[in-house]
């Protein structure tokens, strides 16, 4: 996954800072991941270095502080998720406070939080969660939450992926279709 970041920002122009950072933060969360996953097939494994692909692959107009955001950030499983100490000490005061200013599902105030956002943080975030939508459909721990999952999405991700980047906004909707056609099935 290292490889495949590297070649992606290294494709994209991505300048020698902006990747030493995003490398950081990969370690960071991988070591968050190596120390508590027993299984390097689980959907969370590789989550940090996914959400940085969709960034690089998909989002024309792509602020490279947005990079390291979306590989320090978790929104699914808080046993991976850096504490704000760490993400100070290992990636510094504006990382971290990004991070701490991005909502979480299941927000009560999800979509006043979203649009609130500053287009880096915004594509942070979409960026990560739209890897763990991709991958809920492995998450058999988290079937009791699909439905739930998936009428957020429709009423607050979707919705903000169309106000902040054309690509993910296609990415959320066709994901809102596969997912609720499962959701149908007998």
């Amino acid at each position: 996954m290292a490889r495949s970041v590297r070649s992606a920002m290294t494709g994209r122009g991505v300048d020698a800072d902006a990747r030493n950072g995003v490398e950081r933060a990969l370690g960071s969360a991988m070591s968050s991941r190596l120390s508590r996953l027993n299984d390097d097939h689980h959907p969370a494994y590789l989550h940090p270095g996914r959400s940085v692909l969709i960034l690089l692959h998909d989002v024309q107009e792509l602020p490279s502080s947005s990079l390291p955001i979306a590989a320090a950030h978790e929104s699914e499983d808080a046993p991976l998720r850096l504490s704000a100490a760490r993400l100070r000490a290992e990636l510094g005061e504006e990382v971290a406070a990004a991070v701490a200013r991005l909502p979480l599902p299941g927000d009560e105030a999800l979509e006043e939080r979203l649009v609130m956002l500053e287009r880096d943080l915004a594509l942070a975030v979409l960026a990560e969660r739209l890897d763990h939508l991709r991958h809920l459909h492995l998450r058999k721990d988290l079937s009791d939450e699909w439905e739930a999952r998936h009428a957020e999405v429709e009423r607050a991700w979707a919705p903000f992926a169309a106000r902040t980047d054309p690509r993910l906004v296609v990415r959320f909707d066709h994901w809102a279709r596969t997912f609720g056609r499962r959701l149908r099935r007998p």
